[in-house]
């Protein structure tokens, strides 16, 4: 018995890390004192060539953390919570504000700038990914970061549109 758990456990080791999805310019929003919510951002890489969904996604900084969209309803932007993202093979979608992020609801503390939080991102296909991603304040920029070498046709500004697909984000 004791070589069949040991083989399980093995097992569930070696799909823990979903290799294919690649996180960048991940953070999270620092909460102002007794604030019950945060939100967290972020670009997902597939570099697979298979569609794969982020399910969920939980860290111990809150009692529950959604996936959550905006959309344009009846001309008012609301923010509802989603089943899944999906990430296209070869692409990238990003978790930002006004759009899909994540949503820390019931928070056991304050998010202060520089601390940062475990988080973990669950797929479809049963993977998960580990991250540390950092507190701030405000929105970084990220337009002309280093490590941000393709082109993926910015956008304008959030004020002006809605994403018209269910799968969202920027599309190689």
């Amino acid at each position: 018995m004791k070589k069949s758990m040991l083989a399980t456990l093995l097992l569930a080791l070696t799909t823990i890390t979903h290799a294919d999805v690649v996180v960048h310019h991940g953070y999270l929003r620092a909460s102002a004192p007794g604030a019950p919510n945060s939100a967290g951002f972020m670009v997902l890489y597939n570099r697979g060539d298979k569609e794969v969904a982020l399910t969920s996604a939980a860290t111990e900084a809150a009692q529950v953390t959604e996936l959550h969209n905006h959309v344009e309803d009846n001309g008012v932007m609301r923010m509802r919570q989603v089943a899944h993202v999906q990430l296209p093979a070869g692409a990238h979608v990003e978790l930002q504000p006004g759009g899909y992020h994540l949503m820390l609801m019931g928070l056991k503390g304050q998010l202060t700038e520089g601390q940062r939080v475990a988080v973990t991102l669950g797929f479809n296909d049963g993977s998960t990914q580990q991250l540390e991603l950092p507190v701030v304040r405000g929105a970084p920029t990220r337009q002309h970061h280093p490590d941000h070498q393709h082109d993926h046709g910015h956008q304008p500004p959030h004020g002006t549109g809605h994403q018209s697909d269910s799968s969202a984000g920027h599309h190689h």
